[in-house]
């Protein structure tokens, strides 16, 4: 792969990216940044998981592992009278989580830095937990997250994950043993929606 050296080239990809995305109903603006996730456009596990997570009003939700936004923002909107959290390990993630929680006037939408839950204040419930599983996670990482998520998770709170297809029984597996429930609420050409509750 040859480096493009030509100065007009690298200040142009030095621009955020911009665009915009319907997501559950609604138009959101986005801003990201080359080494982000799926930077140009909303990719095919989000787009996939937001069409199966039904919200109320004053749900308080986390999104887990957020990018620059698209479920975390997607749920502050519907849910506009509750708190949407979203963490990331990338601080460029958070940044642009943010920053776009500002772009589209949702002040009850946060980002902050956390290896999954691990910065989040122990006593912190929710009422929804969401997450685009990254497909390299590891089998410890999932462990950790899917028992923080139980902890995490107030009474009946419900939580929505979608993974590659190759971790479906996986999932499956391991969300029946944490939490004693599982559902798979769709199974796409390439990703699945698994769902529990608490």
């Amino acid at each position: 792969m040859n480096a493009n050296t030509n100065p007009a080239y690298l200040r142009e990809i030095r621009k955020d990216l911009r665009f915009e995305a319907e997501l559950c109903g609604h138009t959101l603006t986005f801003t990201s940044t080359w080494g982000i996730f799926s930077p140009r456009a909303i990719d095919e596990g989000t787009e996939l998981l937001l069409k199966y997570i039904h919200l109320t009003a004053d749900d308080d939700c986390f999104d887990l592992g957020c990018g620059y936004g698209p479920i975390g923002l997607s749920m502050a909107k519907l849910a506009s009278q509750g708190q949407t959290l979203m963490a990331d390990k990338d601080f460029m993630a958070v940044e642009y989580s943010n920053r776009n929680a500002e772009l589209n006037r949702l002040p009850n939408a946060q980002a902050i830095l956390s290896n999954g839950f691990q910065h989040l204040d122990k006593a912190q419930r929710f009422d929804v937990i969401a997450s685009n599983v990254p497909a390299k996670v590891g089998k410890e990482m999932m462990s950790i997250m899917l028992h923080d998520a139980k902890h995490h998770l107030k009474p009946g709170g419900r939580l929505y994950l979608v993974t590659i297809n190759g971790l479906r029984e996986y999932m499956k597996r391991n969300l029946k043993e944490v939490f004693g429930n599982y559902k798979k609420l769709k199974q796409g050409k390439n990703y699945t929606v698994s769902y529990a509750e608490r």
